[in-house]
């Protein structure tokens, strides 16, 4: 085996670093040839329902037929384009709120007791021990009408009458942060737990009050864990699915949904594929602005 790496030009390093280069090509590049391929097609009432790209002719040339109509339907029928902006509104305002709640507890988790970090951290990830699914449907049984919280809210007084919870933007918007706020605590947990406290230290040496210091040094320090978190619960809520039909109000529009609709319903693979291009293509801006920023902050750190 090594005789036929070393044959191959491959040793050691190389070896290991090809791995997330064959992942990469075996779960994502492949997948996305086959799903463009796919968005280049024409629909058709048959199995699979799409025409291929190549076709031999009577003289036995390959011609390739390209459709670009997909893409142009995306734009002519404002359905698309108005689930597009829905769901980039959602992901934002979720990931706003992540932020809101997440940057606080990841803070506090950084500063607390170094033996209490452990048993804090695990009770980050332990919703992660059960499964998604169980989990959104939980929050069905919270907020509905008869359901934990207006049962809760009725018994203290604090309404007369059930408040319609569930099957709201409200919902889905609980539903999301709940479930990724896991996704930015934990980057912003391990940028605030590896800073330098001396720091802290010399600016409150030269005068600055405790919040100053918050705004002048750890906020700044920590903007690579935000960013990150950011990202990381940003992308996953844009093409969010399962909460948005559980939770949210059947006519709510999501990119997710969708999809879902012209895949399996109208079986319109085309347009189907031709939607899940143009959504990869709009989460390619921000990795592409995380990975420039990542890149501009190593360059300062070398320099």
């Amino acid at each position: 085996m090594k005789a036929l790496l070393k044959r191959a030009g491959l040793q050691g390093r190389s070896v290991v670093a090809a791995v997330p280069y064959l992942w990469l090509l075996l779960f994502f590049l492949i997948p996305f040839v086959i799903v463009l391929k796919i968005s280049f097609s024409s629909s058709l009432i048959a199995m699979p329902p799409y025409e291929p790209l190549l076709h031999w002719t009577g003289e036995k040339v390959l011609q390739i037929k390209l459709n670009l109509g997909n893409f142009a339907f995306l734009v002519e029928d404002n359905l698309y384009w108005k689930a597009y902006l829905n769901s980039i509104w959602v992901a934002s305002v979720s990931t706003f709120f992540c932020l809101l709640l997440g940057y606080p507890i990841a803070y506090a988790i950084a500063r607390s007791n170094p033996s209490a970090r452990n048993i804090l951290m695990l009770l980050i990830v332990l919703p992660f021990w059960t499964s998604f699914l169980l989990r959104v449907y939980a929050w069905i049984g919270i907020l509905k009408n008869n359901g934990l919280l207006n049962n809760f809210l009725i018994w203290i007084g604090a309404i007369d009458q059930p408040i319609q919870m569930l099957q709201t933007d409200f919902a889905v918007y609980v539903g999301i942060v709940y479930s990724y706020l896991p996704f930015m605590i934990l980057p912003l947990y391990a940028n605030l737990e590896k800073m330098d406290l001396t720091l802290l230290e010399a600016a409150a040496d030269l005068g600055c009050k405790p919040w100053q210091g918050f705004l002048k040094v750890t906020l700044p320090l920590s903007l690579p864990g935000v960013r990150a978190g950011c990202l990381l619960v940003f992308i996953p809520a844009v093409g969010e699915f399962v909460i948005p039909s559980l939770l949210g109000d059947p006519g709510m529009l999501m990119i997710g949904k969708v999809l879902w609709t012209e895949f399996f319903n109208n079986r319109d693979w085309p347009v189907a594929s031709a939607v899940a291009i143009v959504l990869l293509l709009f989460l390619v801006i921000p990795m592409m602005y995380f990975q420039r920023a990542q890149d501009a902050e190593a360059g300062g750190v070398h320099r």
